[in-house]
Formats: structure tokens, C-alpha cells, sequence
């Protein structure tokens, strides 16, 4: 008997394994579709040997002392301070939009004094923000909106900023420094050896067994468990009952060059041409050593795996009526970013996780720290799984 069946061995999942089998001493069961660990953020080494991300970079940055030191736990840091540029009018230009993106695209050598006024002679006055394109345009004006922002959007999206919450956009801030980090956050780093690595330590404890290549509907007959903690599509648990919620999905392109190096920096964005939204050049983030390199193209698109829901009222508004259903489901807790229809950081899903863990155990008396056991590969525990249905 399982105390916890996870759905999902994410960050979400894994975290809430950790804590419930090495704090609470709980026999925890992790379900997953794919033939890894890790969730999104799985990491691996490709055949040339270089360690790449298979759904996309991640970069981890959080403001929260907490998240980083329970993270630590599991993984030491490589210090990364992530940057951007964008490839507008010809030129590459820091992103977000700073003093030194207004001087070299316009030509000029305003100070942030002067920068900040040029934004604001840009800037139109709008009343009420309530689109991604309101928020923009109130910022920086309808010109740079339109070179930076509107086609990227539209093919991120699949939509005109104009018809997407305000959300999407107030995630990009604007500087009139020359601070170019994408990011603020006081904790930035990334997982000295990859996030899979951080995960097998995670996972590694003889409380936690592990199905990969399964679908929990396969097997949640067979299995006895007291409690479910399900981190998959929320819609997807209640049979799509009130309708299938949208996301934007995402198409990954990878290709290794006989080239040290290829790109002018980890991530260059392409707002205006090609179909592609960004490349990313994963040994810029990792820091590895190595005679060539490997990149990844991005290319939205409707259907596939869901990564990022769609921030439209209609499907708040649809996302509720599943949230009252997943409210009044005794025994199954739902956590992440499918489960809850949130687009979060891996940081925040972290935090999640971590709330419920306290909030199922408020009444346990628990160890002051984690226990990491032995050096096992993961792959040495997982449960041989059931077979799948025709």
C-alpha cells in the first residue's frame, strides 16, 4: 500500500516525493507518461557528449531563499546571469529593452536620464490596461511594440497581443539602465552537473519507487494508495468534462555544429523573421568545454504537448469551473502548472510544492533536514511497469 501515488515526476511531483518519504516517511508511487524523470526540465547528454535541455533552456532564477536552499540540497551551483538579444532591423540589441538598446537602434547616446524621457515622448496614454498590447504600448510607444513585441507575440501565441490578457508582456520589464540580465532575481545559477542529475538525488531514497512510460490511467486499478497528488492537465483528470483547456504548444529543433561557438549570446530572439521564435545555445548555459556546440530552434505551435496555458478571460473562466470540481475531489491534490492552469517558473512551482507538503503535514513531527541516500543510479529502482492498454 502507497501512502501517495504522484502523477507526474516534474518538479512538483518530485518535490513533494522528496519531502513525504524523507520527512514524513511516507511509501510514495511516481507515475510518468515519458521515459524519464525531470518533468520538462529533463536534461541529457546528446551523441556528440554535450548536455543539452530536450524541452528548451532552463534557467533558473528566484528571489526566495528557501527554494534555492532546499534545491541546494540536491545539486551544487555553476553562477549564470542569463542574456538575451534580439534580432531587430538588422541589428542585435539587448532584450529586454534598456539604454543601450535605444542608442544602438536609433543611432543616438542618450544617458538613463534622457532615455527616460525618450520612452515617455514615445509612450501613448491609455486609460485601462487590459491586454498584453496596452501594456506595451503604454511603456514604449507603438513603434518599438511593433519591432520587438507584436510578431513575437502572434507566433508565440497563435494571437495578437491585442487579444491576450496583460500578463503575457508585464512578464518583459523595461530599463533605462544598461542592465542587460533578463533576469533580477537574487538567486541566479544553474544545477552544476543538470537538472536530471538534481532530480536522481532528489529521487533517491527507498520510500519512493518509480513506473515511467506509464499512463496512470493504466494502472490506477491495480495499485492500492491512500491519496493522489496530481500534477498532470487538470481537464485531463475530470475527462475533459466541461471541455478541453487551450495551451500553445512547442516543436524543439536540435542540431549540433562542428563550431566552439554559434551564437552572440545564450538566446537570441527573432521577433520579426523566420518561423522560429528564438535559438538557444546550451553550453553558454551549462559552461561545458567542448570542440563544437548544440542549439535549439523553437517553433509554436497549436497542438502537442501543453506547456504554456492560453491567458484569455474565457479560459480563466473555464479553468475555475474544473478547479471547483478538483476543490471537492476528497483525497486527490492537485499542484503545478497543468494541474492549476498557471504559467509559473520552476521556482514557483517549487514553492507550491512545498506549501502543500506543509499544508498535508501541519500535524506530523518532522526531521530538521533531508537524508540523501547512497549513490544508486535511479534507473536501479524503477518498477518494472505494467502493460500498456491496445
Amino acid at each position: 500500500m502507497f501512502d501517495y501515488l504522484i502523477v507526474g515526476a516534474g518538479f512538483a511531483g518530485s518535490v513533494l516525493a522528496e519531502r513525504l518519504a524523507t520527512r514524513s516517511n511516507k511509501k510514495v508511487l511516481i507515475l510518468d507518461k515519458r521515459n524519464h524523470i525531470a518533468g520538462n526540465a529533463y536534461d541529457h547528454y546528446n551523441e556528440e557528449g554535450i548536455l543539452v535541455h530536450k524541452y528548451g533552456p532552463h534557467i533558473f532564477h528566484t528571489n526566495s531563499k528557501d527554494v534555492f536552499e532546499y534545491l541546494s540540497n540536491f545539486t551544487d551551483w555553476r553562477p549564470y546571469e542569463h542574456r538575451v538579444l534580439a534580432s531587430v532591423d538588422g541589428q542585435m540589441v539587448p532584450m529586454p529593452i534598456n539604454l543601450d538598446t535605444i542608442n544602438k537602434l536609433y543611432g543616438l547616446s542618450l544617458n538613463s536620464f534622457e532615455v527616460e524621457q525618450f520612452l515617455e515622448s514615445l509612450a501613448e496614454q491609455i486609460p485601462v490596461i487590459k491586454t498584453s498590447e496596452d501594456v506595451v504600448v503604454s511603456k514604449v510607444g507603438r513603434e518599438l511594440y511593433e519591432k520587438f513585441f507584436k510578431n513575437y507575440t502572434r507566433k508565440q501565441w497563435g494571437m495578437d497581443p491585442s487579444e491576450l490578457d496583460k500578463s503575457v508582456t508585464s512578464r518583459v520589464p523595461t530599463r533605462t539602465n544598461r542592465d542587460d540580465r533578463y533576469f533580477t532575481d537574487t538567486y541566479q545559477a544553474m544545477p552544476l552537473h543538470g537538472y536530471t542529475r538534481m532530480f536522481e538525488r532528489m529521487l533517491d531514497h527507498p520510500n519512493i519507487s518509480i513506473m515511467l512510460n506509464t499512463d496512470y490511467h493504466d494502472v490506477i486499478d491495480f495499485i492500492p494508495f491512500k491519496e493522489i497528488i496530481f500534477t498532470g492537465p487538470v481537464d485531463e483528470y475530470f475527462d475533459f468534462t466541461f471541455g478541453k483547456l487551450p495551451y500553445r504548444s512547442l516543436e524543439f529543433k536540435h542540431e549540433t555544429l562542428n563550431t566552439e561557438k554559434f551564437l552572440a549570446a545564450p538566446v537570441v530572439n527573432y521577433p520579426n523573421e523566420h518561423l522560429y521564435t528564438r535559438i538557444t545555445e546550451f553550453k553558454a548555459l551549462t559552461g561545458q568545454q567542448h570542440p563544437k556546440t548544440s542549439v535549439v530552434y523553437e517553433y509554436p505551435k497549436a497542438e502537442g504537448d501543453p506547456y504554456y496555458p492560453i491567458p484569455r478571460l474565457e479560459n480563466a473562466e473555464l479553468y475555475n469551473k474544473y478547479k471547483k470540481l478538483a476543490d471537492e475531489t476528497p483525497n486527490v491534490h492537485f499542484v503545478g502548472r497543468l494541474a492549476t492552469y498557471k504559467y509559473y517558473n520552476m521556482d514557483q512551482v517549487v514553492a507550491q510544492a512545498l506549501t502543500l507538503y506543509k499544508k498535508l503535514t501541519d500535524k506530523e513531527k518532522v526531521a530538521e533536514k533531508p537524508t540523501i541516500t547512497g549513490s544508486a543510479s535511479i534507473m536501479e529502482k524503477l518498477v518494472p511497469r505494467a502493460p500498456a492498454k491496445e
